[in-house]
């Protein structure tokens, strides 16, 4: 990558971190040569780029040869469900393109084609999920966001409009098999898929002595050590009350004066009436609505055996739309007995987890 960077181009992937939400920089560079918009022709499939990870041990690959690929965009951020990152899908599998710009959706559609150079580019995973970005220099993820204007017309193209891809349709068993291989081994991770027959709640595969419905991570002083347990809350061994997708500011600030997480606690066990802020004198609440800000949330359904989380950002447009009751079902059982959904969206992989990401509210439909 430093072939392709300068030193101030470092120096700045050195400011964006690669999963924050925060302003994206850029800078001025010679106006390259765009080819016009039309079609091009791939050397290689995502799968034979996904292959190139493997054989390089698992590790980040920075792509030193001519390689093309290609596919239709089947991701939007329009619904801001999304966010910097354009999935494209060709008829081996999908990939997150970590295009680090908002506001996609009005320049690559959903059914257009798109070409990318990845000469230059890196192929890495997030917690398993297969990446395209470019080389993170702080060392802290495997890519980085490809967040320069120069870099992104000198990497990805536009081309013709097609139809929009069709979501497949994945059984339980095709998920539980995916699950089992991985992310750079099944194709089906970063796809547009459809999920029928998921349930509210599970035992998810990392913990046997719960049955789980949300999970949320409350950062108390968002100035502070984000990985503190001081400055953490967990909301994960039951719903405190949370019925909508995700959490606005809003929100999250009506459901945090209306008394919901008055019985949660730090990582260090410390109340919401214990003293945070000794300088202040504030409480673990009052510093918590001091630093409000949209939360994100992932929901846990039942898929066969295997468990699916619908993550949530708090700053998409759907995030406090309230989850239907009759999906919710008994708050209070141990089992699922809510009515079933049918979901469609992209399926990605976290930490070995199945997650999947909405593109709209329209994605989720009630078939019982």
């Amino acid at each position: 990558m430093r072939k392709l960077l300068t030193a101030s181009i470092a120096a700045l992937a050195l400011l964006v971190s690669c999963e924050e939400w925060q302003p994206v920089l850029t800078l001025d560079y010679p106006e390259p040569a765009v080819p016009e918009r039309g079609v091009m022709n791939p050397n290689t499939t995502i799968a034979e780029l996904k292959q190139m990870y493997l054989d390089n041990g698992s590790k980040p690959l920075e792509i030193v040869k001519d390689v093309l690929i290609g596919g239709k965009v089947i991701s939007s951020d329009r619904s801001g469900n999304i966010y910097r990152e354009l999935y494209i899908q060709d008829e081996t599998g999908a990939i997150s393109v970590k295009v680090g710009k908002s506001s996609l959706y009005s320049d690559y559609h959903r059914g257009q084609w798109v070409y990318v150079n990845c000469k230059g580019l890196t192929i890495g995973s997030y917690s398993g999920m297969p990446q395209l970005g470019i080389e993170d220099e702080t060392g802290e993820y495997e890519t980085a966001y490809i967040d320069s204007d120069y870099l992104i017309k000198t990497h990805v193209f536009k081309g013709v409009q097609g139809e929009r891809i069709a979501p497949i349709t994945m059984t339980e068993a095709e998920l539980a098999t995916a699950l089992s291989l991985g992310g750079f081994k099944s194709d089906a991770w970063g796809r547009l898929v459809t999920l029928t027959g998921l349930t509210y709640g599970a035992k998810t595969s990392y913990s046997t002595d719960s049955y789980k419905r949300i999970f949320a991570l409350l950062y108390i002083d968002q100035s502070k050590d984000k990985k503190a347990s001081s400055n953490r809350i967990f909301l994960s061994d039951k719903t405190y009350g949370v019925t909508t997708w995700a959490m606005s500011k809003n929100k999250f600030l009506e459901y945090l004066d209306g008394g919901n997480f008055d019985d949660a606690t730090t990582g260090d066990d410390r109340k919401m009436t214990d003293i945070q802020d000794e300088a202040t004198g504030k409480t673990v609440k009052q510093v918590l609505r001091d630093n409000a800000v949209a939360v994100t949330m992932s929901h846990y359904f039942t898929y066969g055996t295997s468990d699916v989380q619908i993550r949530t950002s708090g700053y998409s447009r759907f995030a406090d739309t309230e989850i239907d009751p009759s999906i919710l079902g008994d708050l209070a059982a141990s089992q699922a007995d809510g009515a079933s959904i049918k979901v469609t969206g992209i399926l990605t992989l976290y930490n070995g987890a199945a997650q999947f990401t909405l593109i709209d509210i329209d994605g989720v439909e009630i078939i019982q």
